[in-house]
This record gives C-alpha cells, sequence and structure tokens, in this order.
C-alpha cells in the first residue's frame, strides 16, 4: 500500500511575501504578488510598523473591488512578520452564531491574535537511564496483582552519574511508556512528570536503532539534576481558557500539558486577572507579549454593535493590529438606515490607516495567471494565455483562474498535457460568467422557484 502526502492548492498558497527590496520598493512581480504597488508598498510600510511595536491598537483598512488582491495583500504582511506572530483570519459572516454571541466571537479573534511567550524556570533530573529496577509489592486488594512500589534508577551525563530511589508515580509513568536502558528521559521535580527525549546515539548504535518511531539523542552534559528554562508560546485567549477552568489556580504546566473542555463565554472578571498576569508576568522579565494580526474580511457583514464594540476594543492596552477587507462602496451600515462608505461607521473610518487597491491591467493579469498555472501545474500555450488574459481583463481575474482547472481537465480527455485555446474556448462556452448567469436568471425568471 502506497502513501501520498496530502497536496491541497488554495487561493492564496502561492503567496510567501509582499515582494520587497530593502529599500521597500515593490518589485512588478515578486513574493508571488503582481502590481498594486503602492498598496504593497504601504502595506510593506505597516509591517515595519508592527515589527517597531508603533501599530498597537491601530487597524488598517483594505479597500477595494472585488478581485484585487485584498486578501492576497493581508496573507503576505502575515508572512513578513514570519511564524512565531499569530495570525487569525475571520469572515464578518463568522460572528453570527447562536450559541454564542458576536461580541464574545470577536473577543476571541482579538485575544487569538495576541501571543504570550512565557519562560519557566525548573529544577529537572536529565539523563541516559544506566539502571532502571522497579520494586514490585503484591496488590492490597488483590493478592494476584502486583503493584510497584518503588524502583532505582540510575542515570548519567557525560559528566555524571547518579542513583535514586524513586516513588510509585515517576516508576509507574516509566513503566507504563516502556522506557528502558539507553533511553534519555527527563523527570521534573517538582510535578514528577517523566519525558522521553529519546534514544541515546550510543545506545542506538549497541543495539541497532537504525530507523524507528524513537528519536536519537545525544548523551546530556553537566550534572544530572540542573535548572532548565523552558519557553511556552500561548495566546490570551488560551489564558482566559485556563483561568475560566481552573479559577486561576491548577499551575501552569498543567494547563499546557493537560486536556481542556470547549467553553462557550468568558467572565470578562476573567480576562482583566489575565490581562494583569500577564503584566505581572512581563514585569518580572518572565514573559513577552508578541502582537499578532487580526484580518476582518467582509467587514462590511459587521453591524452597529459589532462595529462599537470593536471600536472601543482597539483602544485596550493588549489590542493586536486589526486588518480589515471591503470591497463595497457606498452601503448601509448594517442594522442601521446610514449610508457610509463600505458599510461602516466614519468614526471608526477615521481611525483607520486606508490602503486602496485597484483592478489589474492586462500584464498584470497575465502574470497572475502564469503564477496561478505554475501553483496547480497547469501548462498553457501562448495563445491560450492570451486567451485567458482577455477574459481576466474584460470579465474578471477570478474567472479567468478558474477557467484554468476545468481546461486543463479536458485536454487531458484528448491526450495532452497542455492546455490549447480549444480547450479555452470549450470550457469558457460551459461555464457561465456572472454577467451571463444574471442573463440567464433574467430570460428564465418565470421558471425559477420563488
Amino acid at each position: 500500500m502506497s502513501s501520498k502526502a496530502f497536496i491541497r492548492i488554495g487561493a492564496h498558497s502561492h503567496v510567501h511575501g509582499l515582494g520587497l527590496d530593502e529599500k521597500g520598493k515593490a518589485k512588478f512581480k515578486a513574493g508571488g504578488l503582481v502590481g498594486q504597488i503602492k498598496a504593497r508598498e504601504a502595506a510593506g510600510l505597516v509591517v515595519e510598523l508592527i515589527r517597531q511595536g508603533k501599530m498597537a491598537g491601530r487597524a488598517v483598512l483594505l479597500a477595494g473591488p472585488p478581485g484585487t488582491g485584498k486578501t492576497a495583500i493581508a496573507i503576505a504582511i502575515a508572512r513578513e512578520l514570519g511564524s512565531d506572530v499569530p495570525f487569525v483570519q475571520l469572515s464578518g459572516s463568522e460572528i453570527y452564531s447562536t450559541e454564542v454571541k458576536k461580541t464574545e466571537v470577536l473577543m476571541r479573534a482579538l485575544r487569538k491574535a495576541i501571543g504570550v511567550r512565557i519562560r519557566e524556570k525548573r529544577w529537572v533530573l536529565e539523563g541516559e537511564i544506566a539502571e532502571f529496577e522497579p520494586h514490585f509489592v503484591p496488590h492490597p486488594y488483590n493478592p494476584y496483582q502486583k503493584v510497584v512500589e518503588k524502583a532505582k534508577l540510575t542515570l548519567r551525563t557525560k559528566d555524571q552519574r547518579v542513583t535514586y530511589t524513586i516513588g510509585p508515580d515517576v516508576a509507574e509513568q516509566m513503566i507504563s511508556r516502556g522506557v528502558k536502558k539507553g533511553m534519555v528521559i527527563m523527570i521534573d521535580k517538582e510535578s514528577a512528570r517523566v519525558s522521553l527525549l529519546g534514544i541515546s546515539e550510543e545506545s542506538a548504535k549497541e543495539l541497532g536503532y537504525d530507523i524507528g518511531r524513537i528519536p536519537k539523542v545525544p548523551v546530556p552534559t553537566g550534572p544530572v539534576e540542573k535548572e532548565r528554562e523552558f519557553v511556552y508560546t500561548t495566546t490570551l485567549d488560551e489564558l482566559d481558557e485556563l483561568f475560566h477552568k481552573q479559577s486561576g489556580g491548577g499551575g501552569l504546566m498543567s494547563f499546557l500539558f493537560g486536556a481542556t473542555e470547549e467553553r462557550k463565554e468568558i467572565d470578562p472578571e476573567i480576562r482583566a486577572r489575565v490581562d494583569s498576569w500577564v503584566k505581572d508576568q512581563v514585569e518580572k522579565g518572565r514573559a513577552e507579549i508578541i502582537p499578532g494580526v487580526l484580518f476582518l474580511d467582509e467587514i462590511h457583514m459587521l453591524d452597529i454593535e459589532a462595529f462599537s464594540f470593536l471600536n472601543r476594543a482597539l483602544e485596550s492596552e493588549l489590542a493586536p493590529i486589526v486588518i480589515m477587507a471591503s470591497n463595497r462602496g457606498k452601503t448601509k451600515i448594517r442594522g442601521t438606515d446610514i449610508v457610509s462608505p463600505h458599510g461602516m461607521p466614519l468614526d471608526l473610518l477615521d481611525r483607520l490607516l486606508i490602503i486602496p487597491t485597484h483592478p489589474y491591467n492586462a500584464d498584470e493579469v497575465k502574470e497572475i495567471l502564469k503564477i496561478r498555472a505554475g501553483e496547480e501545474g497547469v501548462k498553457l500555450e501562448d495563445a491560450a494565455l492570451e486567451l485567458l488574459t482577455k477574459f481576466g481583463t474584460e470579465i474578471s481575474l477570478r474567472y479567468a483562474v478558474q477557467l484554468m482547472a476545468p481546461a486543463a481537465e479536458r485536454a487531458q480527455y484528448f491526450g495532452r498535457d497542455t492546455v490549447t485555446v480549444e480547450d479555452v474556448e470549450a470550457v469558457r462556452d460551459r461555464f457561465a460568467s456572472i454577467e451571463e448567469s444574471i442573463e440567464h436568471l433574467a430570460k428564465w425568471e418565470e421558471k425559477f422557484m420563488k
């Protein structure tokens, strides 16, 4: 039986960054993006402000017609910031839920976009197992069953060898995990938690472990008992869940290694306690805040209540960078009769950095089609590419991109690995554009269900 890696080609899987040079100038084609020079350069300035910590509590609006790269630029910003920076994407329509209030959905998304890197020092025992001799005694309630009472454990490093007598909890963990001589383990002295780090490289050679699930690791150096610093990256939302579940108790380790149950809403008092705890840890040098990005697509779908909440949330000390996107012109703010640009309140628009995007020209459409064809593994004849470019310019870029996959499938029917003009024309004749769909609806309106 053969195994094959799962590959999912998304609409923006080709985006790797903003494609800027060292002076912040956008290249015509770079990072998976084409054109939109001013918008990409503006986004590059936003990235630098985020890196310097000067964007806290501010927000950006990407405004432009459909298919002008707003989502691609938002994703490119996240790629530029790196994998350490939280990036949360939310559609405006997602906030409406029958189980959770819309303000709770927004608050949860905002706090998911704020990372917290926690440093914790703990005393541990770390080394290669030189000896492990468990001592069993009869079970107090079942004479036919034996339980471990204690065990003799000898750990060694390259510099030290120490023997310990360990209790039943630690011994049972080791037995259940199948640890044996030659494996490298770490025991947390406070929680008595046993972590299997791997098998030592020396023992792997002796036992012939060339391939297996247990990784090969070097024998530790220094003393067996040592103080180690552990670094955990979490989010404010996950800390909310911890404090909600344990009412502020139970310890960080139980949260990081224990299971958590799903919750619906968090009390504002608990979030206030989390914020206070995080600030205290930051002041003591035990943690640092990683401001992330919340991307709110279809921002016009929010109603006046959600906009009011978002406006207030942006003023919080622990607010992420919020990037919004809208393809609407002047329209009513949801929940009101007020007509406003992008369907957003003017007081919120007034505090945003607005980045406009513009329709692509023919040269830009052609380059984007080349990128998408390469991403999807579609070979196009020059004439076929020119025809798709024409459709992308006259109809829409998205429509031209959508035609590529069925055109490639048709080419395979006829034993070709390259898409021709005939293939493009055939699928163009079979798949309607939005305008043609509207005409079809108007023609057969009486036949459609009311």
